[in-house]
């Protein structure tokens, strides 16, 4: 499971080694990676850049004004018709308490605000026995300054129904034990008919929720699903995104 130790109980942990790979990259390797053109298969630390800054971290309400160190899973901003939507892994969300999400996040700073939860959009299966197959949910932000998140980063579009593995995809997200985001670019494979995976080092826990995002901007995979993203850093999940997260797109999309 890839949400955090400390919020929610998982047993991902980060390796060492994949720490050593991220430090010798060098910067060159590092923005081709985020920009989806880099080696296959390689994680490095995302590039700050107009993409990077859709995806943020989740985080308690209450360690707003303390960041550094609570965040617990990852989200990206998909575009909707009120500009106030984030994706992310159901079993992100499915626990008591306020939440906030940081567009941007790094080093314990928040460079485009810090936004509210205001409701949470759950599948029908994994609200009633936590099916992995439905192991994708979503948020309504609260607007800051009359402007939605989307407004002030962009976002990626959600689009379910592309084939898997027909492109490669980058996934965006925040291990628990680092302060700024890893990136990694490959190919997924179906795992079974409802479920993809993608093999990149060093999706340890925090990195559930963060979105498998083509070459087009539009996230076809949320990492989660089979074991809720998967029990090592290197081999990650998430649905096949059908019919089941198309509705629950539209449903969270008309919430202003």
């Amino acid at each position: 499971m890839k949400r955090t130790l400390r919020l929610l109980g998982s047993h991902g942990r980060a390796l060492p080694g994949a720490l050593v790979l991220l430090a010798a990259m060098t910067s060159a390797s590092v923005a081709a990676a985020d920009d989806g053109t880099g080696p296959l298969g390689v994680t490095v630390t995302a590039a700050v850049s107009a993409r990077s800054a859709r995806i943020g971290a989740l985080f308690p309400a209450g360690r707003v004004g303390r960041l550094a160190g609570g965040h617990f899973c990852t989200a990206s901003v998909v575009h909707g018709p009120y500009h106030n939507l984030v994706v992310t892994a159901a079993h992100c969300l499915d626990h008591d308490g306020d939440l906030v999400f940081v567009p941007g996040y790094r080093d314990g700073r928040a460079p485009y605000g810090v936004w509210k939860v205001k409701r949470r959009f759950l599948p029908e299966g994994w609200a009633k026995g936590q099916d992995e197959d439905s192991d994708v949910a979503f948020a309504v932000l609260a607007p800051r300054g009359g402007k939605g998140a989307e407004d002030v980063v962009g976002a990626n579009r959600f689009t379910t129904g592309t084939a898997t593995g027909a492109t490669a995809v980058t996934v965006t997200g925040y291990p628990d034990a680092r302060e700024t985001p890893v990136s990694c670019t490959n190919k997924p494979v179906a795992h079974s008919a409802t479920q993809q995976r993608i093999d990149c080092p060093g999706f340890s826990g925090g990195t559930s929720g963060s979105p498998w995002v083509n070459g087009d901007g539009q996230v076809v995979g949320v990492l989660g699903g089979h074991e809720e993203g998967g029990t090592s850093p290197d081999v990650s999940y998430s649905v096949v995104l059908g019919a089941e997260a198309a509705r629950l797109y539209r449903d969270a999309a008309r919430d202003p």
